[in-house]
């Protein structure tokens, strides 16, 4: 449907051709504020635009002042079933929440955290997961699908219509990756509010990071998506790098752009070490840089054309590319040469 309504977590655009956002979770006892407060400034220094945590009492509702008083990032409340939770959240200072009005209660308890929302000017997130479609979808879809995901969200979102209340986004997630993207899919034709991406419970990092890339790299080159999760057991920081590597190889964040060949017989560099290193030294680095490493010279000088810089690996040297024209032999620590070359080239590229 292309462009969707913008709404607000704190200074973070969501939607509106805004660019596509990336979150992460706490793991830490929210009620444990300065252990959550150096989670949550970690999920930041690694590339999150918003952190959630878990809201689950009234201690956690208490702690959220202190954490946002403090964050460097927008926060974002998760809370089930508790009205109260929601409102004293919102009253102590998040900017966003995630909820599902269909499991907050009565219609009263509704309307109190949605008017709560409305005077903190706290946008609303209904997530959808495909372990907690309603009773009736399950039985007349015959177990979960897509469609009934969809249905699930859109029930939710009118419930918030009825209150007058449109500061929207929706998430429709499922640990099958084709059934994320069809939800999506159909989702991005059936409303206009941003779209929050993500494979749910997708697992450990490896595995669980390929389904993530797929399902978001899928609907983001359709152009659905308006801000991602990767969702990865462990530690939480693993998630943010995966997200930034998702946008990265799609064009849709700033950083370097690595390229390296997956080596054969020919080689006579260790093209890995130097790869290593490389991604190592400038993974944080958010310019938009293209660095080759090859092996030999069969593909190497074809690929040293289309990067910034390059090393194109002969017996046991390499010759250094800038701008695809060869520059000079490298011999020696092939890895650290490499390293100062991107420096020195980075040095005299504007910012």
């Amino acid at each position: 449907m292309g462009v969707k309504k913008q709404v607000y977590a704190g200074s973070v655009a969501i939607g509106g051709g805004s660019p596509v956002s990336i979150q992460s979770m706490t793991n830490t006892d929210t009620r444990d504020v300065g252990a959550t407060l150096d989670q949550i400034k970690t999920l930041a220094a690694s590339g999150c635009d918003l952190v959630r945590i878990s809201v689950y009492d009234r201690a956690c509702a208490g702690a959220v002042r202190a954490l946002v008083d403090q964050s460097p990032v927008p926060l974002v409340a998760d809370i089930h079933f508790d009205h109260t939770l929601a409102i004293a959240a919102m009253e102590n200072g998040i900017h966003k929440m995630r909820i599902n009005p269909g499991n907050i209660g009565s219609a009263d308890k509704v309307r109190k955290v949605v008017d709560c929302a409305k005077a903190h000017h706290v946008p609303i997130r209904i997530g959808v997961n495909s372990g907690s479609l309603e009773k009736d979808i399950l039985e007349r879809e015959g177990g979960v699908t897509a469609r009934g995901m969809v249905e699930s969200a859109l029930r939710h979102i009118r419930i918030l219509e009825e209150q007058h209340f449109d500061d929207i986004v929706i998430s429709l997630k499922s640990s099958s990756v084709p059934m994320t993207v069809e939800a999506y899919r159909l989702m991005d034709q059936a409303c206009d509010y941003p779209l929050h991406l993500g494979v749910t419970e997708a697992g450990l990092p490896g595995q669980g990071t390929i389904k993530s890339a797929i399902g978001i790299g899928s609907l983001l080159l359709d152009g659905i998506g308006d801000t991602v999760r990767v969702s990865l057991t462990g530690d939480p920081v693993n998630e943010p790098h995966a997200a930034l590597d998702i946008l990265r190889a799609l064009g849709l964040r700033k950083g370097i752009r690595f390229v390296s060949c997956p080596t054969c017989g020919r080689a006579q560099i260790d093209v890995a070490a130097v790869a290593q290193r490389l991604t190592k030294e400038f993974a944080d680095l958010d310019r938009p840089v293209t660095v080759a490493v090859m092996g030999c010279v069969v593909n190497g000088p074809g690929e040293a054309r289309d990067a910034d810089i390059a090393l194109c690996g002969g017996k046991d040297c390499g010759a250094l590319y800038v701008k695809g024209k060869p520059i000079k032999k490298l011999t020696g620590d092939l890895a650290e040469e490499m390293t100062q070359a991107v420096r020195e080239y980075l040095s005299t590229v504007p910012v």
